[in-house]
């Protein structure tokens, strides 16, 4: 009875250090596996970073800077665009501004007589021959008389909206008043007449008056439009 006693106490006390020795064993399993994880984990972030690869992070910021730089550039092309189109996309009418004056030299003006009797207004017409482009400004400066030193007057309605550029060989056109047509006027004939440019007001210009006879002025009535790249109705009539 005795033996049996021992027996089960011995088995008893076996099965305790079967029981310690195990748990012991799992704890050591457990240690170990853990830093090896974190080993891995740690040695593959090493070996990205040793390889030049970047983190998500990284990428992400990578990202951020191309979208800004493709932003960028793509503002400055907008802005160099717009610059290049205001350079070149100017108006005619600035462009036309920016044109050289017409002197004497350029044009050639001749006068015909409008309508029928009695003939009270002329057409001059300025042709550019000078082979390049050039600009008329303001109005014809006109005296029809050696005895009469005043400009003839100019009609400010007949006044262009922009300015009158002539390109080789093209005409413009001014429409003068000589008289009212009264035969009670006080009228002197005239066979020529001068008319000088503005910009050049230094060179006259002889223009030889219409018919065999000439026409007959009155300077207290003339007037004179501005040159036009062609006559208007409305605008000229005066």
């Amino acid at each position: 009875m005795k033996n049996l006693r021992h027996r089960s106490t011995l088995l008893a006390l076996a099965g305790t250090a079967l029981a310690l020795s195990l748990t012991a064993c799992q704890g050591d399993t457990d240690t170990k596996s853990a830093p090896a994880a974190s080993s891995s984990a740690t040695g593959k972030a090493a070996d990205n970073a040793a390889d030049g690869k970047h983190s998500d992070t990284s990428d992400a910021s990578d990202t951020t800077g191309t979208a800004d730089s493709a932003h960028s550039t793509a503002s400055k092309g907008s802005t160099g665009s717009a610059k290049k189109s205001g350079s070149t996309g100017t108006t005619g009418e600035q462009a036309s501004a920016a044109t050289r004056l017409c002197t004497a030299r350029d044009v050639t003006i001749t006068a015909a007589t409008q309508d029928g009797p009695p003939y009270t207004h002329l057409v001059l017409t300025a042709k550019n021959k000078s082979g390049r482009s050039c600009r008329l400004a303001g109005a014809p400066h006109i005296q029809l008389l050696e005895s009469h030193k005043q400009d003839v007057p100019a009609v400010a309605k007949s006044k262009p909206a922009s300015p009158v550029v002539l390109t080789a060989g093209a005409p413009a056109y001014a429409l003068v008043k000589v008289s009212d047509g009264g035969v009670d006027e006080d009228n002197e004939p005239v066979s020529a007449f001068s008319v000088t440019l503005e910009g050049d007001d230094s060179t006259v210009i002889a223009v030889t008056a219409p018919g065999k006879g000439g026409i007959a002025a009155d300077p207290a009535k003339a007037l004179t439009g501005y040159w036009t790249p062609e006559l208007r109705n409305g605008a000229d009539d005066f």
